[in-house]
């Protein structure tokens, strides 16, 4: 059976997909399994052994493109991507996203069984349009985790609990190496990652508590504190590092992220993708909640704390109680 699944971004609804393909391998473990995602989150499932095939939907840069001769590119990407899914003549896909977009890359995989949430549990109810199994998942299934693992019942697939793969670059592992040592990061030392990052301001806490929380993490433990930073968020990160002397990580693609994590004992970050990548490591993670509910989106496994503003806002969250949460994780 070929199978595909239209998973398309951001980093941490990727993650939280991953079971999805782990238990269709179990359910089928001689069927062929397609992946449609973004680009940027491809490097997620390198290598990943649940998967035999992934299809690159670039949707980021077809939208960025414009004029007659990105036009002409981005018809010919398209026309890449639509011979591919006619090669694999699918006979299921599984639409986890939930919008217009994925609906209508899920109807263009033309596959005979099109499996996607009920409307109301859609992202964009319009994506009902384009599956034929329309799925609402139980109400025990708070987490996205869950639901996503839900849109396999009607294929007989029992969800079996959730399995995270995720991959492991030697390259990035040993130059992380050599940027924590060249730091001065003592061999052994308990490491607490703070992630000031987000994709959108409402799920920020503000960059003095993790300034404070930072100092306070350092003058009440022996952890080693760094402050992790994406691309346009290098200005803020320095604030932090600087009036709490914690330490600014070293610059990170996905792999080099991967491969600090991995280095991490305690990651301390809103809802976001690192947070949600830790917690697929097996790092135990202090999620910040403000907007966004933990019960749906927090970090997935046991071990784990959550942290929610009043009224879910950020600046209402202190840092006592972050504190109290990172210092019980660290032992």
């Amino acid at each position: 059976m070929n199978v595909a699944i239209v998973k398309l971004s951001a980093l941490g609804d990727v993650v939280h997909a991953l079971p999805v393909a782990a238990a269709l391998r179990r359910g089928f473990p001689g069927g062929h399994l397609t992946w449609i995602v973004e680009r940027r989150e491809a490097v997620l499932l390198r290598g990943n052994p649940a998967i035999d095939e992934v299809a690159v939907a670039d949707t980021r840069r077809w939208r960025r493109l414009g004029g007659t001769r990105a036009g002409t590119e981005t018809v010919r990407a398209v026309g890449a991507l639509l011979r591919q899914f006619r090669h694999r003549a699918f006979d299921v896909t599984l639409d986890l996203q939930g919008n217009l977009k994925s609906g209508m890359l899920t109807a263009a995989t033309g596959a005979a069984v099109r499996i996607g949430f009920a409307p109301r549990r859609c992202r964009e109810p319009i994506n009902a349009l384009f599956t034929n199994r329309r799925v609402e998942p139980p109400a025990a299934a708070r987490h996205v985790v869950e639901q996503h693992l839900a849109l396999l019942r009607p294929l007989g697939v029992p969800p079996d609990g959730a399995t995270f793969w995720l991959p492991r670059d030697g390259a990035a592992d040993t130059a992380m190496d050599r940027a924590l040592q060249g730091s001065g990061l003592e061999e052994g030392a308990p490491v607490v990652a703070l992630n000031p990052g987000a994709g959108r301001a409402a799920k920020r806490w503000p960059p003095e508590r993790f300034a404070e929380l930072a100092r306070r993490l350092r003058g009440d433990t022996r952890a080693a504190v760094l402050v992790l930073w994406g691309p346009t968020e290098l200005e803020h990160a320095r604030v932090i590092a600087r009036e709490s002397g914690a330490m600014l990580a070293p610059p990170t693609d996905l792999p080099g992220l991967l491969a600090l994590l991995r280095r991490t004992w305690v990651m301390v970050a809103g809802d976001t993708g690192p947070l949600h990548l830790a917690a697929a490591l097996g790092v135990a993670c202090v999620g910040l909640y403000g907007p966004t509910d933990p019960a749906r989106t927090g970090p997935y496994g046991s071990g784990h704390r959550v942290v929610r503003g009043a009224a879910g806002a950020m600046a209402s969250l202190p840092v006592e109680p972050v504190l109290t949460a990172v210092a019980d994780l660290l032992g």
